[in-house]
């Protein structure tokens, strides 16, 4: 797949659905901020940003977590420049500092679970305590083939292709002003 021209990206953002604006998102995650605080403020856990959509929603997030934790990455991807998922590449797998601690994933997005499915499974190889989940968005949809739940999320939407705070189109448009929606064909 070649990449998007600048036409296409031009169009895609011009004709997208705002679902939500940066006041919205940013109050969604101040609660989700509060009930991470909640359970995981005493057990001096290792927030774990999944790349490169977790980007966006960690940088906003960690400033509400007003206790001691540590942060890491991994990347892991379904996407590439496509837009619709494909088989998982691992480009960063979980530190070795996930042994017996509190992790904390934090990812752009809950859709069809697979990729936080693989994280998670890949954490719990390596020996975390637990494993808990925190995403921007929740994609309500009927089933999931993979993980089905997070932990902790700050918004929901209808399934519908997103981008912008973290979420790319075709890897282009995560610092979009707002939550988008590509527009329905």
């Amino acid at each position: 797949m070649s990449d998007p021209t600048p036409t296409e990206l031009a169009t895609v953002r011009a004709e997208a659905d705002r679902l939500f604006s940066p006041p919205e998102i940013e109050a969604a995650v101040r609660r989700m901020a509060a009930a991470i605080t909640a359970r995981l403020a005493a057990a001096h856990p290792l927030l774990l940003v999944t790349m490169t959509g977790g980007l966006v929603p960690a940088a906003l997030l960690l400033p509400h977590l007003d206790f001691p934790l540590q942060v890491d990455y991994l990347h892991l991807t379904r996407y590439g420049t496509k837009i619709s998922g494909g088989g998982l590449e691992w480009i960063r797998e979980p530190p070795a500092q996930v042994r017996g601690r509190s992790v904390l994933l934090i990812d752009d997005l809950l859709d069809q679970g697979l990729t936080l499915a693989a994280a998670t499974a890949a954490c719990t190889a390596r020996g975390a305590h637990e494993v808990l989940t925190a995403v921007l968005i929740r994609k309500e949809m009927a089933t999931r083939p993979g993980l089905t739940q997070t932990d902790f999320h700050a918004l929901s939407t209808p399934d519908r292709y997103l981008f912008g705070y973290g979420m790319d189109y075709k890897t282009w448009w995560r610092n979009g002003p707002g939550i988008y929606a590509v527009k329905e064909t």
